[in-house]
């Protein structure tokens, strides 16, 4: 049974549908970066640094009642949430300058089986601030050298007005994913670096088999413009696409809604950027590859001179 019956002839790439897919992604861009600007993220302990305790309690957890006894007994700024069942808690608490681990890890212990004694403490984990500015600039870093070598890599297997083309996808798919983040307020912490990244290879692969088969049209298809040669590839591709979209969004959706709220943040971020990187792959890499005027000759290999090669040894 195939999911797109008839071969699809959608003008992806007209000259009014680009200029909607651009003004789309900069409002979104400007959006993102705004909110970067001025509510920044909500970073987790890997780069604030911190305290984060897991306890498994009898029956389902009270979270305004642990929340409360924190908070009363001197914890400030104390964040309190489930992960996996109703039983299962996570506390994260800011850095407690001065403090030993195990005096604090002693606290809360106390605190939580004066609220219920049959609490289980599961782990107790603590990271310095120190730590988590490393951990920051290590992450961003670990982006920015990905986006070089991605460029260096579809130059040398395309053309540069392609690896511009890649390159402003990816770009677009992390400050959209990360803004949306900033937006809505959701803990950015390693798992979610970890998905961003891999946010970039999903993009990048889809990005990369769409450029092949614009290559092999640009040879194949005489006659034609750029645009047409690029709306023929993106066709021929599109049931690729949706069905590749698909199964995967629902792995994450399923892990979105059954895996607790810890791995929340990482399934968000998955599900955006395959979103995202899939609008990106079909709009963004081929309108800027357009922008800059790419032609079929673009691709072709340069020509010899046969003087010169008959004058090699």
């Amino acid at each position: 049974m195939r999911l797109i019956k008839d071969k699809p002839t959608i003008d992806f790439l007209s000259r009014s549908r680009r200029s909607i897919a651009i003004g789309i992604s900069i409002v979104a861009i400007i959006v993102s970066i705004g909110s970067l600007a001025t509510r920044g993220l909500d970073f987790g302990i890997d780069f604030t640094g911190g305290v984060l305790l897991e306890a498994a309690y009898p029956g389902p957890a009270d979270l305004d009642g642990i929340r409360t006894s924190l908070t009363e007994a001197g914890f400030d700024e104390v964040r309190v949430q489930r992960f996996g069942p109703e039983t299962d808690v996570q506390v994260r608490l800011p850095p407690q300058p001065g403090a030993e681990p195990n005096e604090v890890r002693d606290q809360l212990r106390a605190i939580l089986e004066a609220e219920d004694p049959g609490v289980e403490l599961l782990g107790v984990a603590f990271v310095s601030a120190q730590v988590g500015g490393e951990l920051t600039e290590q992450g961003g870093l670990a982006m920015i050298f990905s986006l070089l070598m991605i460029f260096v890599y579809v130059m040398f297997r395309f053309q540069w007005k392609f690896a511009m083309g890649a390159v402003a996808a990816l770009a677009h798919d992390v400050i959209v994913t990360i803004g949306f983040f900033s937006v809505f307020q959701i803990s950015f912490d390693l798992s979610v670096v970890a998905a961003v990244l891999a946010v970039i290879g999903y993009s990048l692969n889809d990005t990369v088999v769409a450029f092949d088969r614009i290559r092999e049209n640009f040879a194949k298809l005489r006659g034609v413009s750029p645009e047409e040669a690029m709306n023929t590839s993106i066709n021929e591709m599109l049931a690729r696409t949706i069905i590749t979209g698909l199964t995967t969004l629902l792995v994450l959706t399923a892990l979105l809604m059954l895996g607790g709220e810890s791995i929340a943040p990482f399934s968000i971020a998955l599900i955006v950027g395959i979103v995202v990187g899939t609008y990106s792959s079909i709009y963004t890499a081929s309108a800027t590859a357009l922008m800059l005027h790419v032609t079929p000759q673009d691709l072709m290999p340069p020509e010899t001179d046969p003087d010169l090669v008959d004058e090699l040894p």
